[in-house]
Formats: structure tokens, sequence, C-alpha cells
């Protein structure tokens, strides 16, 4: 057994690994493969059970392919990218716009009405609804 965790130590060195990003693919897939076995249950629909198939499949070989990768940098910010996503599909109670000028992210109370937004970068004043 020591000698398989050795050679796999030595695989990953400089590899990605796991992350939360590659969790919720994995689940994902899961979800997916399992589900034409239970359509199949209630309805078959060949085309449906392959397409689902075929997705569960393309997910695993983009989790694979992240864990893989040596571009720790690139799957780092991936990762970073879901997690923002969802944190804001949390926050139930703010609005977050773009400033139209520079593109910073702002966060506004949400239930506020048409209210005017000042950019906190380069002051770009903007009107939207909260």
């Amino acid at each position: 057994m020591s000698k398989f965790r050795l050679w796999l130590r030595r695989v990953m060195t400089g590899r990605y690994g796991t992350d939360q990003l590659n969790n919720v693919l994995l689940i994902i897939a899961l979800v997916l493969c399992l589900l034409p076995t239970i359509l199949s249950i209630f309805i078959f629909i060949p085309p449906l059970n392959l397409l689902l198939t075929l997705g569960a499949y393309t997910l695993m070989g983009i989790a694979l392919f992240r864990m893989f990768s040596r571009n720790t940098y690139k799957r780092y910010e991936e990762n970073r990218r879901y997690l923002r996503f969802r944190e804001r599909l949390k926050d139930r109670t703010h609005r977050y716009y773009q400033c139209p000028r520079c593109r910073q992210d702002v966060r506004v109370p949400r239930g506020k009405g048409k209210i005017s937004i000042t950019c906190p970068k380069c002051k770009e004043k903007f009107i939207r609804k909260s």
C-alpha cells in the first residue's frame, strides 16, 4: 500500500488536485448518471438517456482535467469565480452592479427603489433600480 501512496504522491506533484468546484461538478455528474436509471422506471426515452449520460461523462472529464492540470493559477481563478458566484446567489439583501466605466463590482442594498450609485473606484455615478 505504501508503494501506491508514493506513486500517487509523485504523480500529483505539481498538479492542482481537487477543490469545491470539482466536488460540485462530480456531484452533478453523479446525479446525471443516476437520472436515466430512475427515469427509465417511469418512461424510457433513449435520446434523453444518451444525452444525460454524455453530459455526466463530460462533467467527469472536466473534473479530471481540472484535477490533473498543472496550470494551478487558472484552476484557482476558476474556483474563486465559482465561490464568488455562489456567495452572490446566497446574498438576498444586496444587488450587484458593474460600473459602466471601469467594470468594478458595486454592492447596493435591495428594495430601495431607483438610486444613484457612485463607483468607489472611478467615482462614476449611474442610476439603477435596487
